[in-house]
């Protein structure tokens, strides 16, 4: 049914909520058998891009120059750096690091959240190293004092990444305890359940499916609601002085 002109979908300057009856798909350089979503890039004014990549089997996501973290959340694909091959299904992980060739194919249909950025070196640090994991390897631990709400960290807590992508469960009833306000940003998908979501100064109902950005100094807070907990996977930029931007 027509929706005349009705969605939950939201653009405002510090904030993007976008919701599945507004995705529009493309194909972009490098793949074959597979279109993106593109969730978040430079031309929202985000410093990382972020989309969800929808694979026929046997498809191909192509190559990038950038640093590059993918999450697998249906189907599997297989994982080729240097000839070494690792498959990877629904919570499974791997971070590229930027300049390492590799090769993404589907071995069946698949969908994956997919995070590219350019890499902000440091002169007496080492690049990163790549990773390839399952979410079920990672030990949660609660966010502050509430066991309510449980973070799992994907990548190291090294120096050398400038960025983290981390899980976060909440059961029925769990909420951030502020309102929070800082200088990194966020790209975040909705991946279980359910909630409300304050950006800026708006509230907003949401759903697994849905995708949010969150541009520096953004109040921002989530609550849950609903009879099951509620899961998404967070971006933030880290790792890195404020004043790197001054310098570029």
């Amino acid at each position: 049914m027509h929706n005349l002109g009705n969605t939950r979908s939201s653009q405002q300057p510090n904030h993007l909520l976008l919701t599945s009856d507004t995705f529009v798909r493309a194909t972009l350089p490098g793949m074959k058998g597979c279109a993106a979503i593109v969730h978040a890039g430079p031309a929202l004014g985000a410093r990382f891009t972020q989309y969800t990549a929808e694979f026929e089997p046997g498809g191909e996501l192509g190559g990038t120059i950038a640093q590059r973290f993918i999450f697998i959340m249906e189907g599997a694909v297989k994982l080729d750096v240097h000839n070494q091959q690792s498959e990877l299904t629904p919570r499974g992980y791997a971070y590229v690091p930027a300049g390492l060739g590799h090769h993404i194919t589907a071995t069946q249909k698949s969908r994956m959240a997919v995070i590219e950025k350019a890499y902000e070196a440091l002169e007496t640090i080492q690049p990163p190293h790549l990773v390839v994991s399952h979410e079920d390897r990672v030990t949660s631990h609660p966010l502050g004092d509430d066991p309510g709400l449980q973070v799992k960290c994907l990548l190291p807590d090294e120096m050398s990444f400038d960025f983290a992508v981390n899980t976060m469960v909440y059961q029925p009833g769990a909420a951030l305890s502020m309102v929070e306000m800082h200088v990194m940003e966020h790209g975040l998908v909705m991946l279980e359940g359910g909630g409300i979501y304050r950006l800026g100064d708006s509230w907003y109902p949401v759903t697994a499916g849905d995708f949010i950005w969150m541009a520096p100094w953004c109040p921002q807070w989530f609550g849950a609601i609903g009879k099951v907990p509620a899961k998404y996977l967070i971006y933030k930029n880290w790792n890195r002085h404020p004043l790197a931007d001054a310098r570029k």
